[in-house]
């Protein structure tokens, strides 16, 4: 399924991202995850995840009184973005800016909205790239597809 097909009944000009992320299956009523649940619930690794507290992009989890790690539901929505910023090519010293820039506050507001539409500028040029590119797929594919039967 496409985004052009998953937005197609929705009114113009509305914000997809606008409302919050689609929550993962979590347990009712718990707030605090061990790093393999989070494993389980995120599918990134606990490798990735004490990496990502190493570089600054997931500061201040919270430990337990044994010095496990201990996740809220708000860190795993955070994740779910970082994620997706992963998924746009967003080089990874820019979304360690970005969560600076998270965590100075509301004065930063002008600053996170131009590196995402950096990043959106980014990701609509890839788009186009592989538009392109699947017009040529397309276009080998019908070729072999009347080339290729036998007569």
């Amino acid at each position: 399924m496409t985004v052009m097909q998953t937005t197609q009944g929705m009114a113009a000009g509305q914000d997809i991202c606008s409302g919050p992320p689609p929550r993962h299956p979590r347990p009712d009523g718990q707030d605090r995850y061990t790093i393999s649940e989070v494993v389980a619930f995120t599918g990134l690794t606990a490798h990735t995840l004490r990496w990502y507290e190493r570089i600054g992009l997931m500061p201040h989890v919270d430990r337990s009184h044994t010095g496990q790690r201990r996740y809220t539901n708000r860190d795993l929505d955070w994740l779910v973005f970082v994620t997706k910023l992963r998924l746009t090519g967003m080089p990874v010293a820019d979304m360690v800016r970005y969560a600076e820039l998270v965590r100075q506050g509301e004065s930063t507001y002008d600053e996170r909205r131009e590196l995402l539409e950096s990043t959106r500028r980014d990701v609509l040029a890839r788009i186009d790239e592989l538009r392109d590119t699947l017009a040529v797929l397309d276009l080998k594919i019908g070729f072999y597809a009347t080339e290729g039967t036998p007569r």
